[in-house]
């Protein structure tokens, strides 16, 4: 299968991103009432919850709305209240020193990656950021140097809270630095369990466990995958070789403080994951650069970089084995996009 990458730029949502919405919204919407509409909070629920935890967020949040039509379930998805719960897998790791960077490798199903790269200025600031419903955020990075992406945290666990993409939204285009956003996820309420890294310009970082069950918790951790403090859902673990990325994460962090040696682990095995035919694999690679606001996708042989300050629109395609592919890498292609 071919999986399309986009790299759009837009200020506010207009035009470009309601092109977005139409080419994913059935798929989203399917999705979203999987158990059913009464299992999804109301509208006013949904704006209630925004109004007390994300109030800054809510002028963008209207007019995200208005681009969508202002449908009823339209607005609930795109506030991510209590969504459906959803599974997938991730390898992280900060890199400190005089030049710092956030590198992660996003696991998951070809067939469900939206696969947005947006360019956006919602409230003033410059975020780039590669999205999940259409705004929320996967990874990404802010004009000030603030860097963030998510990785599942490896618990069952579910409660009343945001999907973490529109909570890690709120981090870029609210925070400047580690410390603010640290204090955002603090008193921002989850649904499910994520490990959330950051590192900003100062090389300020914190690895932080969320979760819908209890407190938020800086952890003393450079290295992150789909376990908190230790396995708590085997099946899981194992599936996605949790332990065992985070054991080669680790040494490679150890003997080398490079970025360049470091990313060189991330695409290889065990961290790098290619069962794209059962689902799940290693569809991108993210290299974060604080000092220059930059960022870099990375597949093996191929950069695409982009930057808060030059930002360019553009569209790839990764074609994946669609099989049983353990031992098959993505091969890369330029292409038009209709």
């Amino acid at each position: 299968m071919d999986l399309l990458f986009e790299a759009v730029e837009e200020d506010r949502p207009g035009a470009k991103w309601r092109r977005l919405f139409d080419r994913h919204w059935h798929a989203y919407s399917r999705w979203f009432m999987r158990d059913g509409i009464r299992a999804r909070p109301t509208y006013l629920a949904s704006l209630k919850a925004m109004r007390a935890h994300m109030p800054e967020l809510l002028p963008a949040y209207e007019a995200i709305v208005s681009a969508a039509g202002d449908g009823d379930l339209e607005a609930r998805f795109l506030s991510m209240w209590c969504p459906p719960v959803y599974v997938g897998g991730c390898s992280q790791a900060i890199i400190t020193g005089p030049e710092p960077a956030l590198i992660r490798n996003y696991d998951y199903s070809p067939r469900l990656l939206e696969g947005s790269w947006l360019a956006t200025r919602l409230n003033g600031k410059r975020v780039v950021a590669v999205v999940d419903c259409l705004w929320g955020v996967l990874d990404g990075i802010n004009e000030d140097g603030l860097a963030v992406s998510l990785s599942f945290g490896g618990r069952t666990a579910a409660g009343a809270g945001f999907g973490i993409p529109i909570v890690l939204r709120y981090m870029l285009e609210f925070a400047s630095n580690t410390a603010e956003a640290i204090e955002m996820l603090r008193r921002i309420p989850v649904h499910m369990s994520y490990s959330v890294a950051m590192v900003d310009r100062a090389g300020r970082h914190a690895t932080v466990y969320v979760n819908p069950d209890r407190p938020a918790e800086v952890a003393a951790k450079l290295v992150s995958t789909n376990h908190q403090h230790g396995v708590e859902w085997a099946r899981h673990a194992q599936t996605t070789k949790s332990v065992e990325r985070e054991a080669a994460l680790e040494k490679a962090l150890a003997a080398h403080q490079n970025t360049e040696s470091v990313l060189a682990g991330f695409l290889r095995p065990p961290v790098y994951q290619t069962s794209y035919g059962r689902g799940y694999g290693t569809l991108y690679t993210a290299l974060y650069r604080p000092q220059e606001a930059s960022v870099e996708l990375v597949w093996p042989g191929v950069i695409w970089r982009q930057s808060c300050a030059e930002f360019r629109e553009e569209a790839r395609f990764i074609r994946f084995n669609d099989g049983d592919s353990d031992g098959f890498a993505p091969t890369f292609k330029h292409g038009a996009v209709s």
